[in-house]
C-alpha cells in the first residue's frame, strides 16, 4: 500500500530544485509559477499532517521527513528572496526564521534523547507562525521587488516581519519548555 503523506512529503523535496530552476528561468510570469510551487508546496505540508492522522499511516520515517522538507523548502525560498529583495531588515528576518528552525530542531534533537521530546512538541504560537511564512513567502515569490505594485511587496515584507516576530516568540516557548525539564532534571541550573 502507498502511503500518501510519506509520498507528499518526498514531492515536496522534489520540488525544491524545480521551485530554484523556476525562480531563474526568465519566462514570462516565472515568479508567479515559483509561488504557485511553493504555496503547492505548503498545502502538502497541512494536507501530508491530516492525512497521516486521518489514515492512520504515520511512520517513523514521515515523523523525520515532514519536518525536513519544511525547513529545506522555506530555507530555500528565502535565500532566493534574499537575493532579490536586497534589503536589511529582510535579510534580518530571513536570519531569524532560518536560524530559528535550527535551533529548535537542534533542540528537539537533544530533548528526544532525554526521552523528554513532548515538552518540545509544536505549539500554538508555532503553527500560527508556519501560516504567517508560508503567505508571506509565497507573496513575496510570486511578486518582483521592482513591482508597480509596491503596497503588495510592503504588505508581504509586513506578513514576513510578523512570522519573524512569532518565530522568536514560539522559539522562546520551546527554550523554556526545556530549560524546565533540564532544571528539574538536574537541580544545580
Amino acid at each position: 500500500m502507498i502511503n500518501i503523506p510519506n509520498s507528499l512529503t518526498l514531492l515536496r523535496i522534489l520540488l525544491i530544485p524545480v521551485l530554484v530552476a523556476v525562480f531563474y528561468l526568465p519566462f514570462e510570469n516565472h515568479l508567479l509559477y515559483a509561488a504557485g510551487i511553493f504555496g503547492v508546496a505548503a498545502l502538502t505540508d497541512w494536507f501530508d499532517g491530516y492525512l497521516a492522522r486521518r489514515l492512520q499511516q504515520m511512520t517513523p520515517l514521515g515523523a523525520f521527513l515532514d519536518p525536513v522538507a519544511d525547513k529545506l523548502m522555506v530555507a530555500t525560498a528565502l535565500v532566493l528572496l534574499v537575493e532579490r529583495h536586497v534589503s536589511v531588515l529582510f535579510t534580518l528576518a530571513a536570519c531569524v526564521i532560518i536560524g530559528r528552525e535550527i535551533v529548535v530542531s537542534a533542540l528537539r534533537e537533544w530533548m528526544a534523547e532525554l526521552g523528554e521530546r513532548t515538552s518540545v512538541a509544536v505549539s500554538y504560537v508555532g503553527k500560527v507562525k508556519t501560516a504567517f511564512q508560508m503567505i508571506a513567502i509565497t507573496g513575496l515569490l510570486a511578486v518582483g521587488p521592482a513591482t508597480n505594485e509596491s503596497w503588495i511587496v510592503a504588505l508581504f515584507f509586513l506578513v514576513l516581519y510578523t512570522a519573524a516576530v512569532l518565530t522568536l516568540w514560539s522559539m522562546m516557548i520551546y527554550l523554556k519548555a526545556a530549560w524546565i525539564v533540564m532544571r528539574d532534571r538536574d537541580n544545580t541550573l
